[in-house]
């Protein structure tokens, strides 16, 4: 069967601000040492087993032009502009009637475009797997991340052992971010994953889910689809796609639907959330502190300091995220890294929403 991927990429990064700006979300950022963005290298990695003509890019219009920068060989047909952000579920939607107006059925995989995978070819493995699980039924497969460390920022899922099918596991339930201990319930039972948020199933598959539990979601992308390839339609999306309910596709179907699989994904997953995951990327020196750009430490340790141009000097600090722009310059605790959206959220109360 076809393979087919829809790779998301309408997110705001904004816990990598002052980096990712709105005119340039973390997605469309190099973050490794090769130079190559973040959606670069999600496409990339999955060309081995998906032509480029089959890859879609769902996101918004102001970043169609990012899209087309970066991803040269993309048919332009292949970027879908959603109108307003309604969450995972109208995306993947969108995403699965634009791909059926071109095959009558076929598997699509789900993809963030804004994670890292440091081993491609058991990656690329890993999702051959699913499409095979998503073929032999009306499977709805996804990939759970085998957890290392109890991490309280991430929902997880139980998967049934005693369930077993080529590789995968029948899943039990989804569960929202647990706090410490429960966490550290979750990773010592071994019967719980990370939730990764990529997706593997049939289109019919999908959309006959969403058509019992989205109800008037599928009536709604019924109505949009039905205007692909017309001149109405960016009339037909502008009118019907913010009227959708926002919802994840965690909640509008993975948690209701029956058939749903997960595979362990042990191919080296970052979700690449916050600064804090920038040391695991480039990996720290000596005294525990990844530096990019003109900066001189001393008496540094465990920093993240990403500067340019300009000289960052630094003397006796610790635990500390510095990031150095055009415009602005970010001083965090790296306790606090995950708070970065309440600054943002100061910038719009005082009305400085030129540096978002």
């Amino acid at each position: 069967m076809k393979k087919t991927a829809l790779i998301m990429a309408g997110g705001k990064g904004e816990r990598f601000w002052p980096k990712s700006r709105q005119t340039l979300p973390k997605q469309f950022l190099s973050l490794t040492n090769d130079g190559k963005t973040m959606i670069q290298l999600t496409v990339e990695r999955i060309l081995p087993i998906v032509n480029l003509d089959d890859i879609y890019i769902a996101t918004n219009a102001s970043y169609k032009h990012l899209v087309l920068e970066q991803l040269p060989g993309l048919p332009e047909e292949n970027i879908l502009c959603e109108p307003v952000g309604r969450n995972t579920a109208p995306c993947i939607g969108l995403g699965a009637i634009h791909i059926q107006h071109k095959y009558e059925d076929a598997v699509m995989m789900v993809l963030p475009s804004d994670h890292l995978i440091k081993y491609n070819d058991i990656f690329t493995e890993t999702l051959c797997n699913a499409c095979n699980i998503a073929e032999s039924g009306k499977n709805l497969v996804t990939i759970g991340i085998t957890p290392n460390y109890p991490e309280t920022g991430y929902g997880y899922i139980k998967a049934d052992k005693d369930r077993p099918l080529k590789k995968s596991f029948s899943v039990e339930r989804f569960v929202e971010k647990p706090d410490y201990d429960l966490a550290k319930t979750y990773v010592e039972s071994g019967d719980y994953y990370w939730n990764s948020g990529m997706f593997i199933w049939k289109l019919s598959s999908v959309l006959s889910n969403m058509q019992a539990f989205m109800t008037d979601t599928f009536n709604g992308l019924l109505k949009i689809q039905a205007a692909i390839g017309t001149p109405d339609e960016n009339n037909v999306l502008e009118n019907v796609f913010p009227n959708f309910v926002s919802d994840s596709i965690d909640y509008g179907i993975m948690e209701k639907a029956s058939d749903i699989y997960l595979i362990p994904g042990n191919f080296g997953w970052d979700d690449v959330g916050s600064w804090l995951a920038v040391e695991r990327v480039r990996g720290t020196d000596s005294l525990g502190n990844t530096l990019s750009g003109n900066v001189v430490t001393v008496d540094t340790s465990n920093c993240t300091i990403e500067g340019h141009d300009r000289l960052i000097g630094t003397v006796g600090l610790k635990d500390l995220i510095i990031v150095d722009t055009e415009d602005a310059l970010l001083v965090a605790d790296k306790n606090a890294a995950g708070d970065i959206k309440k600054l943002l959220a100061s910038l719009r109360e005082k009305e400085k929403e030129s540096y978002l």
